[in-house]
Formats: C-alpha cells, sequence, structure tokens
C-alpha cells in the first residue's frame, strides 16, 4: 500500500470519526479455553495457540508464553505503526523490530512476596535500513511510539477488572 491508497483507505473512517466520536470506540475480544496441562487455547486470527507455563515456573516449552504473546503483541503493533507512520510521512524503510523485557519469576511464584509479579522493564527496538535523515528517523520513532495501540496500553495502564461470570 502506498502513501494515497492509505490515505485514500483511512480518509471517510477519520471523517466518520470525526463526525460520530462514539463509532470509535470499539470493544476488542480475545477469548480462551482452559485446558489439560495448564494451558489455555486462545484464538488468534490466523490460529489457535495454546499458552502454557514458561519453563521458568516449571513448564516444560511446549506451550506458547504468554509473556512472550504480549512482547509479540508490542514487536507487531509497533511494526504495523511504524510502517503506516512511514507510508504516511513518505520514509522508506525496512528492517527489525524487538520487543524484550525483564521478569522475576519469584513474584509470579509467591517466592519473594516482594518482588514484582510481571515485567519491570521492556525494551523497544528498531533495527531499520533506510534513506531518511537522522530527523526523519526521530518524527517516525515519536510517530510510532504516539500511535501504538499497544505500547501506549503499557505505558498508560488501563483500568482494570475482573471477576467471575
Amino acid at each position: 500500500m502506498n502513501r494515497d491508497e492509505l490515505k485514500a483507505a483511512q480518509a471517510p473512517i477519520k471523517d466518520r470519526y470525526r463526525e460520530h466520536p462514539e463509532a470509535a470506540v470499539v470493544t476488542l475480544r480475545a477469548e480462551g479455553l482452559l485446558g489439560e496441562d495448564l494451558s489455555c487455547s486462545v484464538r488468534t486470527g490466523q490460529a489457535l495457540v495454546a499458552a502454557g507455563l514458561h519453563p521458568a515456573t516449571g513448564g516444560d516449552g511446549s506451550f506458547a508464553c504468554s509473556g512472550d504473546m504480549l512482547l509479540q503483541a508490542l514487536a507487531a503493533c509497533a511494526g504495523v505503526t511504524m510502517r503506516s507512520v512511514a507510508t504516511s510521512i513518505g520514509v522508506d524503510v525496512a528492517g527489525v523490530v524487538r520487543a524484550e523485557g525483564d521478569l522475576d519469576f519469584r513474584g509470579t511464584l509467591g517466592v519473594d512476596k516482594e518482588a514484582p509479579v510481571g515485567f519491570t522493564d521492556i525494551r523497544l527496538s528498531f533495527e531499520l535500513q533506510s534513506g531518511a535523515s537522522e530527523e526523519e528517523l526521530a518524527t517516525l520513532l515519536r510517530l510510532t511510539e504516539r500511535y501504538c495501540v499497544v505500547l501506549q496500553t503499557l505505558a498508560n495502564s488501563p483500568r482494570l477488572s475482573a471477576s467471575i461470570v
């Protein structure tokens, strides 16, 4: 998709959201089926993914780790966002996006009540090939950070709730 095609595809959507802001609020859903062997199967856009315990918590590595899936979602979202922004501002880029995060598994295992449960640090990096100037690349990164849904969700914690229904 080139710049003009992207603008043409998004223009009527943006116009609708300007005229009817409530139409822009969409509830996304994910559902998992509790399975055998301490697993939970989640349908992605293309496949069914069985998630289970990470080897650092007693898993055998045969299931996807939900922590890895979170980082994969961040990398995917940041990559798609960067490509969209690059197309919009007329910058040609190729390369690799990486997301990595640090976990102290003592927290989730209840070994140390002071140890945090969850990622303490997440790093997102881009290894790019581009003829763009440093200023253009800085703009690309700034806009990618600004518009990446997963990055912004992690940076600005949403209200969360959990229930048994």
